[in-house]
């Protein structure tokens, strides 16, 4: 099983929905958490929301801090994934397990002017998101150990479509 942690300022929208995603499409080969440098008190319910529609589970999702990702408790990690812009340039703790780094710099979903404009923002980022991992589960196992894996990480955001602008 390899873990990943994709980390995002406040955990409330993206590194939950990446969460979610990735435990959904990972089945029993990649497990997923997320946290934040400065968690908000809950999930964005618009991002919990956008997930349900396109049936993947929210149960048990909630905003934490990556603190709780340090330590003999926490889980050994191969991945560790920035999805915003602000927590890339953060100077992460140590995590346990080779804790790889790779960025995928995706647009804040909360960040639209009316709820129309949120919800946009919110799908084009969840599916942004659904094609990235997809393409992240083709990796093979035994690749998530190479040198070159967090290059192939960045190399497939890059190469794939963006969503909306910030």
């Amino acid at each position: 099983m390899r873990n990943v942690l994709i980390l995002c300022t406040g955990n409330s929208a993206r590194s939950i929905m990446a969460e979610a995603v990735i435990n959904h499409l990972g089945g029993e080969r990649v497990r997923a958490h997320s946290a934040g440098s400065h968690p908000k008190a809950e999930p964005h319910p618009m991002a919990l929301e956008c997930l349900a529609e396109v049936g993947i589970d929210t149960a048990g999702l909630y905003s934490k801090s990556w603190d709780a990702f340090t330590g003999a408790h926490a889980p050994p990690l191969d991945l560790v994934l920035t999805v915003c812009d602000a927590a890339a340039g953060e100077a992460c703790p140590l995590f346990p397990g080779k804790a790889q780094r790779a960025h995928w710099g995706l647009p804040d979903p909360p960040a639209g002017a009316s709820d129309d404009e949120r919800w946009a923002r919110f799908r084009a980022v969840r599916d942004a998101l659904q094609t990235r991992i997809d393409a992240l589960l083709t990796i093979p196992d035994a690749d998530w150990d190479r040198d070159d894996f967090v290059q192939r990480v960045a190399e497939l955001h890059n190469r794939l479509p963006q969503p909306l602008t910030a």
